[in-house]
């Protein structure tokens, strides 16, 4: 693969937490690095050291990000199809000509986050720990143009336990995550989703037309504004649960998986109703196994409002006026 892995050897020093350098949007793929680190306490970047810089993403970049949307573990759980998308997003960034001279340049110093590797898990049992769990953050700190030129990686735990200094070699790095990669970690990590679904729809709303398609496709639910309720029947019947497949022909389908293969599917009717808006009955319930269905008799109807959607990410109020983001995992087969 295009970007190579090394192995991470941490310190088993801690930190307090570091505040994060002026953002640029850039991305990189890191080569290794050898670097004489010392166990230190980094103090927070001033503004002396690094120009801040606004970057807009160009369309290579733009690319890797996209490729990186959904990808969990930073690259554990990738499947085939998106570990070649990274691949090919990241080969076309390195053809580009780049940055003369990259290690004297000011924009390689301040804190990158890593994004993606091809080895989250590797024979150390730290690097498997940090590197492939979304939950903690992992970082690199470059700073070549000072008195103490140095490169640290690091785990942020939380603000209340601190940081990990490591040495090593990071992978794809990002100095600025954009809206949609902030709320998939927001996801992961449990924190500030709400705030995170505001920027990303705040965000769209500048760039957009107003109007939306809900895109068709297999959509997995990933997060709801509502924790479910005692009857998995009534989760299921209503979208709290499980995956979402969207039509061309304006049909939709709940389908859940409960145990040993059996399946809980409803099938219904999308009809637009206004800007964004749309009309959702759902009437065709059935338990599957296998070939067999045992059906059920039960209506669920409900207005569902598209917030936000792209390719991979859909935000939508639905039944109740619960808020849902969606993960696209498949394309529809049926029209």
């Amino acid at each position: 693969m295009a970007v190579d892995a090394a192995k991470l050897a941490f310190h088993p020093t801690f930190s307090p937490a570091l505040a994060p350098c002026a953002p640029r949007n850039r991305l990189r793929s890191a080569k290794p690095f050898k670097s004489s680190l010392r166990k230190l306490l980094c103090p927070p970047l001033s503004s002396s050291l690094v120009e801040e810089q606004q970057v807009s993403f160009t369309e290579p970049e733009s690319a890797l990000v996209d490729a990186l949307i959904g990808v969990q573990g930073r690259g554990r759980s990738a499947s085939p199809e998106q570990l070649k998308e990274v691949e090919r997003a990241v080969q076309i960034l390195e053809g580009l000509e780049g940055i003369p001279d990259p290690t004297s340049s000011s924009l390689i110093e301040g804190r990158w986050q890593l994004m993606f590797t091809t080895r989250p898990g590797t024979a150390s049992p730290i690097q498997r720990t940090f590197v492939g769990v979304d939950f903690f953050s992992v970082f690199q700190e470059v700073y070549l143009r000072t008195n103490d030129p140095r490169v640290s990686n690091i785990v942020k735990f939380s603000d209340a336990v601190g940081e990990l200094k490591v040495e090593g070699t990071t992978f794809v790095l990002q100095k600025k995550t954009e809206p949609r990669q902030r709320l998939l970690s927001a996801i992961s990590t449990g924190e500030g989703v709400e705030e995170a679904i505001d920027d990303l729809i705040s965000v769209n709303k500048s760039v957009s037309k107003g109007d939306m398609e809900l895109l068709d496709g297999e959509w997995k639910l990933i997060w709801s504004s509502q924790t479910e309720t005692d009857s998995w029947l009534e989760n299921a019947a209503n979208g709290l649960m499980g995956n979402q497949i969207v039509r061309e022909n304006g049909q939709m389908k709940f389908l859940v998986d409960i145990l040993l293969g059996f399946k809980f599917s409803m099938t219904g009717n999308i009809i637009k109703s206004d800007t964004n808006k749309y009309d959702v009955t759902m009437d065709d319930a059935a338990i599957l196994a296998g070939p067999f269905g045992l059906p059920m008799e039960m209506t669920s109807k409900f207005n569902l409002e598209l917030l936000y959607t792209d390719d991979k990410i859909r935000i939508t109020r639905g039944y109740n006026k619960i808020v849902f983001v969606h993960l696209r995992i498949g394309r529809s087969k049926q029209k």
